[in-house]
């Protein structure tokens, strides 16, 4: 039934991760560090690539993208967590803030999927071809390719998830920290079933699809490097993938976890998975590429002049 019981809802209550008061003051300390971490990690880390010409690759083109997302992606919820962490009034979020933090993560985990994805597909044109490599990522087409990665992403995220609003009548309490597509969707009136599959259908493409092609790029790459028959060259070539691919699976392996799998209840384990994703993910990845990758922690101390 669809009239049963709307309102008009203003804002709703984000039930957070914890209702006890040291926690949440524990988890403040935490985060706000954590927040931290990320800022000056990701800032220092697009910094170091504009700074160091020689850094001035496709390469680290898309790394800086990747960092900008995870400045974005984390500014979209952490500060607002913090916030609800010391606050008294509870996690209180209006109606239209909701909706613009949900889809805001929405479009930036899409990108950030698909970004990974053509983050492979450079380590394997730079690998399997490597004297074609300037040809096949010119700046010309990794511009187009960033263009149409932003653009695609807003299409396939923002306008399907507007266009599809629908009344919320089962009260507004949002058992998550944040207001998380899922989550919310507990609210809506009326039966949602066609709603989950939805969101599995959109997921197919942007989470397996790409998953999909980044194993099958590093199945080509593994099979080149086995060839190189110097250790100095397999080892130089391990090096500038192994970063990327510990980044694909932890952001592939969570966001998978919490997508592909039933929605039925959102229990605290989703909400953990969130936090992995979302707060610790941007966290680690300029970490991940500082110390897995030389080039990058030169670049970095020279930031500081060291």
């Amino acid at each position: 039934m669809e009239n049963e019981n709307q309102t008009v809802i203003k804002e709703f209550i984000l039930t957070g991760l914890s209702q006890d008061r040291r926690t949440q003051i524990l988890l403040f300390v935490l985060f706000l560090f954590m927040y931290l971490l990320t800022i000056l990690g990701n800032i220092l880390l697009i910094c170091a690539v504009i700074a160091n010409s020689r850094m001035h690759t496709p390469m680290y083109y898309f790394l800086c993208q990747l960092s900008f997302l995870d400045l974005f992606y984390s500014t979209s919820t952490v500060p607002k967590l913090l916030l609800d962490l010391i606050s008294t009034m509870g996690g209180r979020i209006s109606y239209i803030g909701c909706i613009a933090q949900m889809n805001t993560c929405l479009f930036l985990g899409e990108t950030e999927c698909i970004l990974l994805a053509v983050m492979a597909y450079d380590r394997y044109v730079a690998i399997c071809f490597p004297l074609r490599y300037t040809v096949i990522m010119s700046w010309r087409i990794c511009k187009n390719i960033s263009v149409i990665v932003w653009l695609g992403s807003f299409a396939c995220s923002i306008l399907p998830t507007v266009s599809s609003l629908r009344p919320i009548c089962k009260g507004n309490q949002i058992d998550h920290f944040v207001c998380e597509i899922i989550a919310l969707m507990k609210l809506v009136c009326g039966d949602t079933s066609v709603d989950e599959a939805k969101i599995i259908f959109a997921s197919f493409f942007t989470l397996l699809v790409p998953f999909a092609f980044i194993v099958a790029s590093y199945m080509c790459i593994i099979a080149s490097i086995l060839k190189i028959h110097s250790v100095d060259g397999r080892t130089k070539a391990f090096s500038t993938c192994g970063s990327h691919l510990t980044v694909v699976l932890m952001f592939y392996g969570t966001s998978m976890s919490l997508y592909l799998g039933p929605t039925k209840h959102i229990s605290k384990k989703h909400k953990y998975v969130t936090v992995f994703y979302g707060v610790v993910t941007p966290m680690l990845n300029p970490l991940i590429y500082s110390l897995r990758n030389h080039e990058v922690k030169v670049a970095v101390w020279k930031v500081f002049n060291i």
